[in-house]
This record gives C-alpha cells, structure tokens and sequence, in this order.
C-alpha cells in the first residue's frame, strides 16, 4: 500500500502481513509519514504503533471519524523524531466529545 491509500482520523480494518501470515487488524490512524505511519490497534491493546506501509496488505473498511469523536494526542508524541528507533508506545488519548 502506499501513504496516499490512507487519511489521517479514520479508522480502517485492513489485512495486515505479520511474520510472514495474514491477519485482520482495526486501526486508527493519526499520522502519516513517507514511509510509515502512527496508528492504534483498536481490537487489541490499544498501544501507539508504527506500521509501514508495505505491512498492509488490504483495506477492507474505511471510516472518517467526525472532529467531535477524533482521539487527541499531544503533537511531541507524534513526531517523527520520536519513532525513529521504536516501533511501539503505550499512551492514553482523550476525546472531549466521549467524556475521555
């Protein structure tokens, strides 16, 4: 897949390879850079993670998330200088609209 395939707040369910196998995944995703992305798996932990755009295989659902729903994270943990040498990150996001 390629970065222009996704759009920032919203929420997919995508094919993704993991260690050579194909699994289903939900994501939200919040920022897009040139060679990867900052998502959060919604069906799982609900940890921050980098995903390159090559791991997804598939998109199977898109759904624009409205202002008053999107997840809010402060910008220092988006920037692309802090996901140079990892892969994930546990952070707890807020949305004013869902009392969070």
């Amino acid at each position: 897949m390629k970065k222009d395939e996704f759009k920032i707040h919203t929420r997919y369910t995508v094919t993704l390879r993991d260690q050579g196998r194909l699994k289903p995944a939900n994501l939200y995703v919040y920022r897009l850079y040139d060679t990867f992305m900052i998502a959060r798996h919604t069906d799982q932990a609900g940890l921050l993670c980098k995903l390159a755009y090559d791991d997804v295989v598939k998109i199977v659902k898109e759904q624009p998330v409205p202002p008053e729903d999107q997840f809010r994270i402060p910008e220092a943990v988006l920037k692309e200088n802090n996901w140079s040498e990892r892969t994930i990150m546990e952070h707890y996001s807020t949305s004013p609209h869902m009392g969070k």
